[in-house]
């Protein structure tokens, strides 16, 4: 991708981000970048094609760290402790893209969505996959591995509601956190 092509993808994700990929249109984007709608067009086929890449970039990168993670050994907590810090230094890294990435991969259409889909459950089957590794270690209580993956991804990609880059809290210090809730309820008491 050209630089160009990035400075345009960026501002596009502002203004996706600001409005909401079903309230922003092509005009609204190329207005923001002070082009032509037909302008935008040489650089990106469509709307979607932003949305596309966008949320597959997010995936892609989300989906590495957790392939990671899932490959070296670590117990299962410092494996679930990696693997949120990782998320939330993603998101936090790209908050423009994460908010989209979150919130409007459901206007994906055809194979786009399917391919998305794909990715979606392969990423949470990652964190299944570190319950599981919790339940059988005796670390953490038997739990139904589909809801405890559920409520942990909820748990932090709800931070692009939240998050500030003032610095008032640092991307660890909110894995942290998450980590040490999420935790709270996965594991066994300890007599």
């Amino acid at each position: 991708m050209t630089e160009r092509k990035r400075e345009i993808l960026a501002a596009s994700q502002n203004v996706l981000k600001e409005k909401g990929y079903a309230a922003t249109s092509v005009r609204d984007i190329a207005k923001a970048l002070s082009m032509e709608p037909a302008s935008l067009y040489s650089h990106f086929k469509s709307k979607e094609d932003i949305l596309k890449i966008t949320c597959f970039d997010m995936a892609d990168k989300l989906e590495i760290g957790i392939a990671e993670v899932n490959d070296i050994y670590f117990n299962a907590e410092e494996k679930l402790r990696t693997a949120i810090n990782l998320h939330v230094k993603v998101l936090t890294q790209n908050l423009n893209s994460a908010m989209i990435f979150i919130r409007d991969w459901r206007n994906l259409t055809g194979k786009s969505l399917d391919q998305f889909i794909l990715k979606r459950n392969a990423y949470e089957a990652g964190f299944r996959e570190i319950v599981q590794t919790g339940i059988n270690e005796g670390i953490f209580n038997e739990t139904d591995k589909k809801f405890a993956a559920l409520t942990i991804l909820s748990s932090v990609n709800w931070i692009v509601e939240w998050y500030k880059e003032d610095g008032s809290l640092s991307s660890e210090q909110i894995a942290t956190k998450l980590s040490d809730f999420i935790l709270s309820g996965l594991k066994k008491d300890t007599v």
